[in-house]
């Protein structure tokens, strides 16, 4: 029952906030109170709420929908709506009933409808269920409904305490710039309100939930107020309706939430504004042959239009669309940030070294020799011995040199297209210009990414054309065909099956610089680099090997327990959950490492705990580092100045860095997170994970000068 309620709360929080495109439980509160500073307006929008989520849930529809609250968030403002136009009286409750009802099957459809398209429903069905009442009611005298007088329209009722009344009455007789008079009124004016007490504790509640979002409110009012003044298309002046409910809120739409913030997406919320303007006026004169008030029509269409303008794209370019909305424009910015570093493998094939033990780059990419125009991003790998020579004395044959007759591999699984098989192999400083690429086998990867290896032995291939590949496959041996003078692998990816094609830039998924010991990951060799796979260490990979029914009961020194399950969802992705705080934290674990790649849920489950512990855990046991997303779901007012100028520079990184460190009956891996503000760097966690060969057995954890113990229980 207590869950049901929280629920339940939960969704009704959420379509409060939702209407200033937020998921906070903070802001939601704000604006259920500040609503009620029109009491008939507040209580009828509270009830149409309640009646919207009672359907959606009795109905059986989709949980998280009725949760997030894009279900019942119109039905709200229709009952606000209703309240601030029309006097109470029975008819009133029987229409707001009805069009509660209208309202609840257009947001179901439209949000079903448009989501195929990836396209939001906003507030389109509160306008045409408001706009059917107010044709119904203006037609038939007989419904009943009683509107207000104009006057009313906007304004606190008269039944509010007195004292309430004061304080109201004094902030809006505040001598303040009438432009900042005009802002607060607008941002209240979406609630149907007219009151600067409203504007200010909404703004000051928008600005603690968003930094970024606040600013695209002041820019979209700024650039309006500007551009009406150039026109002087509303010679009055913009009503603080139009200009909150179309103008304020398309910037932020278009600038920070749709978007991913950006100077970009400032721009083009800018350049949003004048187009606002014409479909304001031009929808107005439509509907004023009908007595229809625009709403927020305007920006809805503008939304869309532009939303589904930049779907349309081939190429996304540098301004993207949200892929995961987290109704929060920081966190979607950080998110996208982060992620665009750390999630290589979604924009990228797993691509490996084609071949066993660590050979040398002998010409990398923009090579001296051969590596020029056309063919510049292109690899060449030889095998040396300790003093860089690769052959052996006297090194006068193929045979003398290291990587003569050695085995070639597939870089990744794929189709081979092309094998040529049958050139002689070169006497040493001799080439073959006539056959330049000497033997070589292209193998189909995917549309548009191939590989190819080049100057292999004469018929030493182990494939033939329509084959198909695993990565790690052995392929054929290194030779000194084509133009070579001496043994060595030419490696290349490119995006056409054709030998002699146009090079591509592509990274390897992993490697090691044996001189360094650094693991790469996602990267190109430099010449001179001595490079290897990576050796996977049995008791990492075994300590991390969570498949789904993985079952593991979690107890910490303070007496907190928890049980974590292993699932997979419908998109075949992993992840955590726990039951007692229903946290969840999604995983990859391929062939080379374990990482997290995001959580929800309370942050005091001690799953989030080890998702900051186990971020990125290399299998070969080589040191790690990597960087969190920026946390922007606590009250943090030292990171607000990273948060607007977010959009155009990021100076805040937390860095997570990990070694490993091996004893008699197992391993530790050493664990440290730290805030670097330009150079200047502050201890956030340090942290030890202990794993045995049944795997990890417990978690050290200290944090703000807090020592956790967490005992790992396998059933």
């Amino acid at each position: 029952m207590k869950r049901k309620l929280q629920y339940y709360l939960q969704a009704a929080l959420n379509s409060y906030a939702i209407l200033f495109f937020s998921q906070n439980k903070i802001l939601g509160a704000l604006l259920f109170v500040v609503s009620m500073f029109d009491p008939n307006a507040g209580i009828s929008g509270l009830i149409a709420l309640i009646v919207s989520l009672a359907l959606v849930s009795g109905l059986g529809f989709n949980k998280e929908e009725i949760k997030s609250g894009l279900y019942s968030f119109n039905s709200l403002l229709l009952g606000i709506g209703f309240g601030t136009f029309y006097n109470y009286n029975y008819t009133f409750w029987l229409w707001l009933s009805a069009a509660c009802l209208l309202c609840v099957v257009l947001s179901v459809n439209l949000t079903a409808w448009l989501g195929k398209y990836a396209l939001p429903t906003l507030s389109i069905p509160f306008v045409i269920s408001f706009w059917i009442v107010l044709i119904a009611a203006n037609g038939y005298t007989g419904m009943g409904l009683i509107q207000k007088s104009s006057s009313l329209v906007f304004e606190l009722t008269t039944s509010v305490p007195s004292h309430f009344t004061r304080i109201c009455n004094f902030f809006d007789r505040l001598h303040m710039p009438a432009y900042v008079d005009l802002f607060f009124r607008s941002v209240s004016a979406l609630l149907f309100q007219n009151s600067i007490l409203a504007g200010i504790l909404i703004s000051i509640g928008f600005f603690i939930h968003s930094r970024i979002g606040f600013s695209l409110l002041v820019i979209g009012f700024v650039v309006a107020c500007v551009v009406n003044h150039l026109t002087g298309t509303y010679p009055e002046g913009i009503s603080n309706y139009h200009l909150g409910a179309n103008f304020m809120m398309v910037s932020c739409a278009i600038g920070g939430f749709f978007f991913i913030p950006s100077w970009r997406s400032y721009l083009w919320a800018i350049a949003t504004i004048p187009f606002i303007f014409l479909m304001l006026n031009g929808i107005s004169r439509i509907l004023g042959l009908y007595n229809l008030p625009v709403f927020s029509m305007p920006f809805c269409l503008a939304t869309l239009g532009m939303l589904h303008f930049f779907l349309l794209r081939k190429q996304p370019g540098k301004l993207q669309l949200t892929a995961i909305q987290n109704y929060s424009p920081e966190t979607n910015l950080y998110q996208f940030v982060n992620g665009r570093k750390r999630f290589k493998e979604l924009s990228y094939l797993a691509l490996r070294l084609p071949f066993m033990g660590s050979w040398t780059v002998s010409q990398a990419y923009n090579g001296t020799i051969t590596h020029k125009g056309e063919w510049n991003e292109a690899l060449d790998f030889v095998l040396t011995d300790f003093d860089q020579k690769t052959y052996a004395q006297p090194g006068t044959t193929p045979e003398d040199y290291y990587c003569y007759n050695k085995p070639v591999l597939a870089s990744a699984d794929g189709v081979i297209q092309e094998v040529i098989n049958h050139i002689e192999d070169n006497a040493i400083g001799q080439i073959n210009l006539s056959q330049n690429w000497g033997n070589t086998i292209v193998i189909k990867h995917s549309d548009h990414l191939y590989t190819k290896v080049s100057h292999l032995k004469k018929n030493s291939a182990k494939v033939k054309a329509g084959d198909y590949v695993k990565h790690g496959e052995i392929i054929a041996l290194c030779g000194n065909s084509g133009r070579s003078p001496e043994p060595h692998l030419h490696f290349q990816v490119q995006a056409t099956p054709f030998i002699g094609s146009k090079t591509i830039a592509y990274p390897f998924v992993s490697y090691v610089n044996e001189k360094s010991d650094v693991l790469k990951s996602f990267d190109i060799p430099l010449e001179d680099e001595v490079v290897k796979s990576p050796e996977i260490n049995p008791y990492l990979k075994n300590a991390f090997h969570f498949q789904p029914g993985y079952v593991v009961n979690i107890s910490t020194d303070g007496g907190q327990k928890e049980t974590w399950e292993v699932f997979t969802d419908d998109y075949n992705y992993t992840y955590f959950f726990c039951h007692e705080t229903a946290a969840i934290a999604y995983f990859v674990s391929n062939e080379y490492v374990f990482y997290f790649s995001r959580f929800y849920g309370s942050r005091s489950s001690v799953l989030y705990r080890f998702y900051q512990t186990a971020y990125r855990v290399s299998y070969s046991a080589h040191a790690v580092k990597d960087t969190y997303a920026m946390h922007t779901g606590q009250f943090n007012p030292a990171q607000w100045l990273q948060d607007l100028l977010a959009p155009f520079y990021i100076f805040t990184k937390n860095i997570y860095s990990n070694f490993i460190i091996h004893h008699g009956d197992g391993i530790d891996i050493s664990v440290d997170a730290c805030a670097q503000v330009f150079n200047h760097r502050r201890s956030l966690m340090q942290a030890n994970i202990k794993i045995t060969s049944e795997g990890i057995t417990q978690l050290n954890i200290q944090q703000k000068g807090k020592l956790l113990k967490v005992t790992w229980h396998r059933d």
